[in-house]
């Protein structure tokens, strides 16, 4: 961790940056004393997934911030999507008055945002009034598994692959739509399509170039199936860095389609038509970067392990993989979107695909969707592999042909159900703690309620008249 709050976890990443289009902490202070960085962002990842935080004038930040961080309210760790405060949270409530928790400035992070003129981010971990890590927060969650995959000898890898739906609707009309009758910005499927990516090309052209310039590594970008839908990816990195630039991506995507008058959702299921999936490849290397997963020309043991605990945790862990009520719309036989917790080689009817080979051997999850936490999945996969890693479980054998008929257990269909294979995972209490177990079986129990309370247009299209 990156602070200048309790400097016994300073890592030399406060001097060094990701790469050469970040910014170190004396080119951000020069940048804002030659005015060409008027404001700095200060921002966390909350539990929906969300960038969140405040935006800093960059000379008060220079004088009051850089030093030692600031706070916000801990209420932002128990709100739901729509903002309210929610009773039931340990961490915070009405009877604990609702105080500050220290947003911590990781340095390593610094990075232009140049969609946005004269703006600099800086992602920050979350730290009790004591100094002590939030430990719910999805960022220290994460890296909790990280190091636990460093104590073993192991540094993991991994790319997300997130899809979304662009419409040729802005944000504003769309709301004022009630988010029906948006215009998609293709009328037909448009998967590898060239003609159909260049009709969206000066949207996805801009967000691909503002991120490169934003330090992330783009690899390319393509359409899908559903209408308007395409995908932007990015090379792979280590864990903490490929959730960082995830959330990133994610939030400025969704301003750049702003600016162009249009929208984009990273919704798991939007519609009728395909879901957006956000596959994510995982990999292990030694810590001085050896190849672990392969050898001899074959998978290894640890490889295999780490395979069988995946899943063996997928049902427990599925509330991680698909966190919300519309997730699990998602998960339609024959649509792409997984069913069976099974595995193959390259088999995209498997909720676990294997690619690759030597150094590009990994595994595929697929269960996730555009929707996720990016840092709560990582952890979730990681955690999974690393219990099959220590235990030393053996792999299934492969599912051959198509996994949908395949009679292999299914993952969870609905969110309650999620959240009671997740109440019940010793695994989950081992690998996260039961603190932050309960954090998250209540962030599913209040999104279930609401869901429960709400009149949906299917029952008054159904029930109005006709009932």
């Amino acid at each position: 961790m990156t602070t200048l709050n309790n400097l016994d976890r300073l890592t030399p990443a406060v001097t060094t940056t990701r790469n050469e289009r970040m910014l170190t902490v004396e080119q951000l202070r020069a940048g804002i004393l030659a005015d060409e960085i008027d404001t700095v962002v200060l921002g966390f990842t909350d539990m929906q997934g969300r960038l969140q935080g405040k935006l800093l004038h960059g000379r008060f930040f220079l004088d009051s911030v850089l030093a030692h961080g600031t706070e916000g309210c801990n209420y932002l760790l128990a709100v739901d999507v729509e903002m309210n405060t929610v009773d039931g949270y340990e961490i915070t409530s009405w009877e604990k008055g609702y105080g500050d928790m220290l947003f911590e400035l990781d340095l390593a992070t610094i990075r232009l945002l140049p969609h946005r003129a004269g703006t600099a981010l800086i992602q920050c971990d979350l730290a009790l009034t004591d100094g002590s890590p939030v430990r719910v927060s999805p960022r220290e969650i994460l890296r909790v598994q990280a190091e636990r995959a460093a104590s073993l000898g192991f540094t993991a890898l991994a790319g997300t692959e997130l899809e979304f739906v662009v419409f040729a609707t802005g944000y504003e009309e769309a709301w004022e739509r009630g988010y029906r009758g948006l215009v998609p910005a293709n009328q037909y499927n448009v998967d590898y399509s060239l003609l159909g990516s260049a009709r969206v090309e000066p949207l996805l052209r801009e967000i691909r170039n503002t991120m490169y310039r934003a330090g992330m590594d783009v690899e390319s970008a393509k359409g899908e199936c559903n209408l308007g839908q395409h995908e932007i990816a990015f090379k792979y990195a280590d864990v903490l860095t490929t959730a960082d630039n995830h959330t990133v991506y994610k939030t400025s995507a969704k301003e750049i389609a702003h600016q162009h008058g249009q929208s984009i959702t990273f919704m798991a299921k939007p519609n009728e038509r395909e879901g957006n999936s956000c596959h994510v490849h995982m990999s292990l290397r030694g810590l001085g970067g050896e190849i672990v997963f392969w050898e001899d020309g074959r998978r290894t043991p640890l490889y295999d392990s780490f395979i069988a605990g995946v899943l063996a945790t997928m049902r427990e862990f599925t509330l991680f993989y698909a966190p919300n009520i519309n997730s699990y719309k998602r998960f339609v036989k024959g649509s792409f979107a997984p069913t069976s917790v099974a595995w193959g080689l390259d088999n995209r009817t498997c909720a676990v695909r294997l690619v690759g080979h030597g150094p590009s051997a990994r595994m595929e999850n697929r269960l996730p969707g555009g929707d996720v936490n990016p840092y709560l999945t990582l952890a979730a996969m990681l955690a999974g592999g690393l219990h099959g890693v220590e235990r030393g479980l053996g792999l299934e054998p492969e599912t051959l042909g198509n996994a949908y008929e395949s009679g292999a257990p299914t993952v969870p269909t609905t969110l309650r159900d999620a959240r009671d294979a997740l109440a019940a995972s010793e695994v989950a209490v081992d690998a996260f703690g039961e603190d932050v177990v309960a954090h998250y079986l209540h962030y599913a129990d209040v999104e279930v309620e609401a869901f429960d309370a709400a009149i949906t247009d299917w029952e008054l299209r159904r029930g109005f008249e006709r009932l």
